[in-house]
């Protein structure tokens, strides 16, 4: 008589963007490495391109699932992180795009799939911010998890060539950045916490969440990616040698006496521009805009990761 073997109660869903896909085997292999952690066989969802992950990851929801894989780029995380944020469902990550920003900010493997498929199954649950972000008065907020951007660094992740980006990787956004440099800057409102406002002529308006770019780029240096606080960034180049004074502040820290650098932080932002400039968030180009409402949602995304940002709390 054979033994009694309960079937595995715990099931994963992963939802992959097919564009990004390591290969036709992975889900045979990602099927076969849940057998051998003792978890049901996955749910298995491809994005479209015309659901990139959100439609996919409330079916994951009502299926169930103990965790819910977005296995692609950061624009993938962050469709699937918008569904999931203030459940108790986890989110887990399998790196497969271009910058995999938030896997590097949690340092998750990035260089092998199934090594990450591996830490999520055996993985514990951390709490990360999420940040909602309101495009040109509009009331329907989007997330992200990385950094968002108004100016110079959303026009470089429009204009990145995708020919060169499948080439030679993140060095796309590097010759974007190039081309991109020649502009004008724009009149800025900028309000922290609702306090006064201040202004100021920029070419690019960021707001962190983290602070590891592509490059081992820090571009805010202070940032955590579960305290509660976002850091703001203004870049304001003046003059032939402007972006040499950004440069000198971005790599060289804080400096007051730099104004070509300016940090701020706070909890909430509004940004108002006196003309459209291009608009970004985690890496993925949305649109041109001249208003953006930023709030920190503090601790509000669990993820399942056997990494996990250290925490500091600076509210």
């Amino acid at each position: 008589m054979s033994e009694f073997s309960p079937a595995p109660s715990r099931r994963a869903a992963v939802i992959i963007n097919p564009m990004k896909s390591p290969g036709k085997d992975f889900q045979s292999a990602f099927s076969s490495l849940c057998r051998e952690e003792g978890w049901a066989e996955p749910l298995w969802l491809e994005t479209t391109e015309e659901d990139t992950g959100a439609g996919q990851a409330r079916k994951a929801l009502g299926a169930g699932a103990d965790v819910v894989i977005a296995a692609g780029g950061d624009g993938t995380v962050r469709c699937v992180a918008e569904v999931l944020t203030g459940t108790a469902t986890a989110l887990g990550i399998v790196p497969m795009g271009t910058g995999n920003l938030l896997a590097r900010n949690l340092g998750i493997d990035i260089t092998d799939p199934l090594s990450a498929s591996r830490d999520v199954l055996n993985g514990s649950d951390v709490l990360i911010d999420v940040v909602k972000a309101a495009l040109d008065h509009a009331e329907e907020e989007q997330c992200f998890l990385v950094m968002a951007g108004l100016g110079y660094d959303a026009a470089i992740m429009a204009n990145t060539l995708d020919q060169l980006k499948d080439r030679v990787g993140w060095l796309a956004y590097v010759e974007a950045g190039i081309r991109e440099l020649p502009g004008k800057p724009v009149k800025a409102r900028i309000s922290i916490d609702g306090r006064p406002v201040f202004r100021r002529r920029v070419r690019s308006v960021m707001v962190g969440n983290c602070g590891k770019l592509m490059g081992g780029v820090e571009i805010f240096p202070d940032a955590l990616v579960n305290d509660g606080i976002l850091d703001l960034v203004v870049l304001a180049p003046v003059g032939k040698l402007g972006w040499l004074g950004v440069l000198a502040g971005l790599f060289g820290r804080k400096n007051d006496m730099n104004s070509s650098v300016e940090y701020f932080s706070g909890k909430s932002a509004e940004i108002t521009l006196d003309r459209d400039q291009e608009f970004q968030l985690d890496g993925d180009h949305l649109a041109a805009a001249r208003h953006l409402r930023v709030t920190v949602e503090k601790r509000s995304l669990t993820v399942r990761t056997t990494a996990g940002p250290a925490a500091r709390d600076k509210s």
